[in-house]
């Protein structure tokens, strides 16, 4: 019994990195949450573990609660944070079935894990954004959730629906994936001709280019605002760096590109589109944030 226990308990750390990931928005802090609910299950006496129906049930509440006591003082460290703060790219083959031991792997391929829905949930408050990963995209029932949070169940309804209506009111990638790798396909063309006017052509005039080096490495401190300056930025980019190679790359966000030095992903770039233009483009240069990349 205790073995099939330990086996089942241990099949679980992919359920509860997912879980941890989209709440945290970075592998590391997903990884540093799942181990601390390990240790805590196995503090547990064999006696209390025994009177656990069901240890999946157990795990994700005690990664929920170490998960919004993590997000509570992550909001102090971000205010901290050198530059702006970017929710961690993830590679395509993580998602679905085929991703074979990938702690990402996902069921059905949605925009959960999209950088666009990561960032508003950055917006919401600790409690409201567990309250909505629980319920809305593990359809934890609200008794589920109270017991997670401390709550009584019509509080954690209320919470749900503050998160949703922050997240319906905050426009996140609105084309079809079909759409949205046609732009980003004549977004690198345009990039790679070097002329500004056809590079400024299929970005937003509203465009924002943010990149996230935490201090680590060298990239834009303020996020760049606007089209013509935002072609400058990356077609400058691209000129003081001759030595990087920069590559279409399927990520979260459907079609993007990954920055390449000697055999070594150093940059990865995803973009967001509306309208048939570029809107968004964040450039994730973090090394620390880039650990499924190499």
């Amino acid at each position: 019994m205790g073995g099939a226990v330990h086996d089942e308990v241990i099949a679980e750390r992919r359920h509860l990195l997912s879980l941890a990931f989209r709440m945290l928005g970075t592998v590391a802090e997903a990884e540093d949450a799942v181990q601390e609910t390990y240790i805590r299950w196995y503090r547990l006496a064999q006696q209390e573990r025994d009177r656990i129906d069901s240890p999946r049930g157990w795990l994700t509440r005690a990664a929920s609660r170490v998960c919004l006591d993590m997000l509570c003082s992550a909001r102090a460290r971000h205010e901290q944070y050198v530059g702006p703060w970017l929710p961690e790219p993830v590679p395509a083959a993580a998602f679905g079935a085929n991703a074979g031991a990938d702690p990402l792997d996902r069921v059905t391929l949605d925009d959960t894990i999209s950088s666009a829905l990561l960032m508003v949930l950055e917006s919401l408050t600790p409690a409201e954004r567990v309250v909505f990963v629980l319920h809305d995209v593990f359809a934890a029932s609200f008794p589920e959730i109270a017991e997670t949070v401390g709550r009584s169940p019509a509080a954690c309804r209320q919470l749900a629906t503050a998160a949703r209506r922050k997240v319906r009111d905050t426009p996140t990638r609105q084309v079809t994936r079909q759409e949205h790798d046609s732009v980003v396909q004549a977004f690198a063309a345009a990039t790679r001709s070097g002329e500004l006017g056809r590079l400024i052509a299929v970005l937003d005039p509203s465009a924002v280019l943010r990149s996230d080096g935490g201090g680590i490495v060298t990239a834009a401190r303020n996020p760049v605002l606007g089209a013509d300056h935002v072609a400058r930025f990356i077609l400058g980019v691209l000129q003081k760096r001759p030595e990087v190679e920069v590559l279409e790359q399927e990520t979260n966000d459907g079609l993007g590109f990954a920055m390449w030095v000697e055999g070594r992903i150093i940059g990865v770039i995803t973009l967001e589109v509306a309208d048939g233009l570029v809107s968004d483009v964040k450039m994730m240069l973090n090394p620390i944030k880039l650990s499924l990349w190499n």
